[in-house]
């Protein structure tokens, strides 16, 4: 029998003693001072971590400082590299890749990732990240405009880094004959900007009629070319499981009914590329295991909802789905898609991070996007107070939509 040195995060498993060192690689101080971080200058690359294995990272905390950009941590990229690879398995915007998009910082709490106080600048990232020869974990600037407060009153270029990177280090690599494959953790980050809303049925030619557009009309098939339509979360080839997501939506301003939803996840693994879906879902809301077009926000060891919008959804959404409990399997290769809206008729921008397992060597990433397509669009104060205003007096009765109302013809005698 071969010993699972890796071990289990099970209660009950936490008394066996397994064969292993544990390090960490951190941001300290070096001379013995207070001055435990470092300066990463606009356009560095730096790496934090560099180790030969086998090993196991464990845990990844870090908390960043940075002025003249309040979406900095869309210009934070993290690479990850395992066994002298080429190309990054990980390659994502630091937010996004620790459970937030939007370049916002909000407490949350699920099994793999968290944001922590104060005010969710504390990231933690639980992901195992199992590693054979060797890793390296690298930080890039892609911010022009970074600076942090001197102490003589003078702007310094860059932004503050600290981290821990918590790891295992072992005496040998477990044997994968007997025992089930070891996956390399891996990472990406796709945004699409749907743009321009779809105002017609594609099956009639029809224009959608009020809720029509929302939910009801217009199939979405292999057949009519729906399916190339939905949007792509995940692509992989070789073997490996799936294990989840966070999805980030920029939900564009409109006057009617305005829920983003009501998008089906469609899963293609292995034979059904190209075909029907192996797993067939019945809407973007149950996905994420919420119900009935969530505004609350809410977090759960493995589904959540960190920004349920503003009012009439409007605005920063991000939900998450981690399959811990249940991953999804492949043996040759696996699509991860889900609909922009019912039959994709939603123009909204998607944000998605993606997280799997799978044997090396894996398929090159997505391209990474250039700086101005991550960025987030910058919202009107004075419309978020009235929104958020909007919201709080919608819930207490008809005064809502009398105020609803006003609102509507306020835009459509200004617009």
């Amino acid at each position: 029998m071969i010993e699972n040195i890796f071990g289990s995060t099970s209660l009950r498993d936490i008394m066996r003693l397994r064969p292993f060192k544990r390090r960490r690689e951190s941001s300290f101080d070096k001379t013995g001072g207070n001055m435990d971080n470092i300066r990463i200058k606009p356009g560095e690359k730096v790496t934090i971590f560099q180790k030969n294995g086998p090993g196991c990272i464990n845990h990844i905390w870090t908390t960043q400082m940075c002025f003249g950009e309040p979406f900095f941590l869309r210009h934070l990229i993290i690479r990850i590299f395992w066994d002298d690879e080429e190309f990054p398995s990980v390659e994502c915007p630091l937010g996004d890749f620790f459970g937030l998009g939007h370049g916002e910082r909000i407490n949350f709490i699920s099994e793999p990732l968290q944001m922590s106080p104060q005010k969710g600048k504390g990231f933690n990232c639980w992901w195992p990240m199992p590693f054979k020869k060797n890793a390296r974990i690298e930080i890039e600037n892609d911010n022009p405009n970074s600076f942090t407060p001197g102490g003589d009153g003078l702007k310094s270029p860059g932004l503050i880094f600290y981290y821990y990177v918590d790891y295992e280090i072992y005496e040998k690599w477990p044997q994968d004959e007997g025992t089930s494959p070891i996956g390399y953790f891996h990472s990406c980050f796709r945004t699409v900007d749907y743009k321009t809303d779809m105002k017609r049925n594609p099956d009639t030619g029809k224009k959608y009629r009020k809720l029509e557009w929302q939910a009801t009309a217009g199939k979405n098939t292999r057949a009519n070319g729906g399916y190339d339509r939905n949007h792509v979360i995940l692509e992989a080839t070789g073997k490996g499981q799936y294990v989840g997501c966070n999805v980030n939506i920029d939900n564009k301003f409109r006057l009617n009914y305005n829920w983003p939803g009501e998008g089906d996840d469609m899963i293609f693994i292995d034979d059904d590329i190209g075909k029907e879906p192996t797993i067939y879902g019945t809407g973007t809301e149950d996905y994420f295991n919420t119900a009935f077009c969530p505004t609350e926000k809410y977090s759960a060891p493995y589904h959540g909802v960190i920004k349920g919008g503003d009012f009439n959804w409007l605005g920063k959404i991000t939900y998450y789905r981690y399959h811990i409990q249940d991953p999804i399997p492949f043996e040759k290769e696996i699509q991860v898609t889900i609909e922009h809206g019912h039959n994709n008729h939603r123009g909204d921008r998607w944000d998605s991070t993606a997280y799997w397992y799978q044997l090396e060597p894996h398929k090159k990433l997505p391209d990474f996007p250039p700086r101005k397509e991550r960025m987030p669009r910058k919202e009107s104060k004075l419309l978020k107070i009235i929104l958020k205003c909007l919201k709080f007096i919608f819930k207490i009765g008809v005064y809502g939509i009398i105020a609803y109302g006003a609102f509507y013809l306020f835009n459509f005698f200004n617009k």
